[in-house]
């Protein structure tokens, strides 16, 4: 039974950032928030949610005694990706005001807080944000995104190998994905799903004919090649900015945004690459409302939803320059247990809680409910 379980507010207010599980803590890095400095080269932020005790713990900034040991950490940037082999996650690309875009990989060990950046070998990637990044074994793919040197769209697939840290670009066989930004690309198996994204009717490079894909596209990594798909009756409406993740060998979009139609999405959507089909997925509970930008992580059998941005509610839905950055936090449990349910239930039905442990009653308060019920989420130990 499918249940957004949990809603927190006052998290990090962040916007187009990045983050991964290992183990049961979400590592979020960078992203944006409106109204903050994004010219100043300050360190990358990093936050941390520990999905056990439902806290943000914000890392200190690292110490650096030289100009060498400071260009091992990465500047503060949005339109990046975050993958984790092992005990090290990997940040590529994205942008800042003042540098642009980057091509400069960085690693983090989780084991130890410590930046470093791997000397690579091979055809590194051009400079670029609106990417996507994911994982095969020790292989990170990268997909797409917004080219700054050739100042278009890109539809390459480049590959590092995190065992010999060498990039190359895949010469891939069959029909190609479209030229796209900001789209999902996720792994199942030995197969890389490219979802949604924004496009160009006529080729690589930015006019005002934008297209939104959502038309799944499948690339083998075993064969290098694109595979041809087969037409499904049922499909999304075309969007970016949204957030994909696998389940059970099924991928599930969230949210996300379309100009063309000026809307922004909070529906979640299923797709089974057996019978290549979609199928809407409602799940009950308080849902996230309708966002793009924002960030899922699988814990579990648990989604973490977190931040990204919406329309004003009292500038009407749609309105592109009018937007309110989220600090909140959601889960989505795949298998809530008894306890979960038992709890959901006390808040439901308005059971009296005074008799409840000190610690449950907290967990209680974060249920999604009652959302004029919150928890202070911010701690300093962690």
């Amino acid at each position: 039974m499918l249940q957004w379980t949990v809603h927190l507010e006052g998290g990090p207010r962040r916007v187009n950032h990045a983050a991964v599980a290992v183990g049961h803590k979400v590592y979020s890095f960078g992203g944006y928030c409106s109204g903050e400095d994004y010219e100043t080269l300050r360190q990358i932020d990093v936050h941390v949610f520990n999905a056990v005790s439902l806290r943000w713990m914000k890392l200190p900034p690292v110490r650096t005694s030289g100009r060498d040991q400071a260009w091992e950490v990465p500047y503060m940037r949005y339109g990046h990706t975050a993958v984790v082999v092992e005990d090290t996650i990997y940040i590529w690309g994205g942008r800042n005001d003042t540098e642009g875009a980057c091509n400069v990989l960085y690693a983090f060990d989780v084991s130890h807080h410590r930046w470093f950046r791997p000397k690579v070998s091979g055809m590194v990637p051009g400079a670029r944000d609106g990417h996507s990044a994911c994982v095969q074994g020790k292989n990170m793919y990268i997909f797409g995104g917004y080219e700054q040197l050739a100042d278009c769209f890109s539809n390459d697939i480049h590959k590092l190998d995190t065992s010999t840290m060498a990039w190359s670009l895949v010469n891939a066989r069959g029909t190609p994905a479209r030229w796209r930004d900001f789209h999902s690309a996720t792994i199942i198996g030995s197969r890389m799903y490219v979802f949604g994204g924004r496009a160009d009717r006529f080729g690589p490079f930015h006019t005002n004919n934008e297209i939104y894909c959502n038309k799944i596209k499948v690339f083998d990594t075993n064969t290098c090649t694109w595979l041809d798909s087969a037409p499904t009756q049922l499909l999304p409406e075309g969007r970016r900015s949204h957030s994909a993740f696998a389940y059970n060998g099924e991928l599930y979009i969230f949210g996300g945004y379309n100009a063309r139609l000026d809307r922004h999405f909070n529906d979640l959507w299923k797709f089974n690459p057996e019978s290549f089909s979609w199928r809407k997925v409602d799940p009950r509970g308080k849902w996230p409302c309708a966002r793009r930008r924002q960030c899922c992580c699988m814990v579990g059998d648990k989604i973490v939803l977190f931040g990204g941005t919406s329309p004003c509610p009292e500038q009407g839905m749609g309105d592109e320059f009018n937007l309110m950055d989220h600090s909140d936090l959601y889960i989505l449990d795949f298998n809530p247990n008894l306890k979960t349910l038992c709890k959901i239930a006390v808040i439901q039905f308005s059971l009296d809680q005074s008799s409840l442990p000190h610690d449950i009653r907290w967990e209680l308060a974060a249920m999604t409910t009652n959302s004029n019920i919150s928890r202070p989420i911010f701690s300093s130990h962690g």
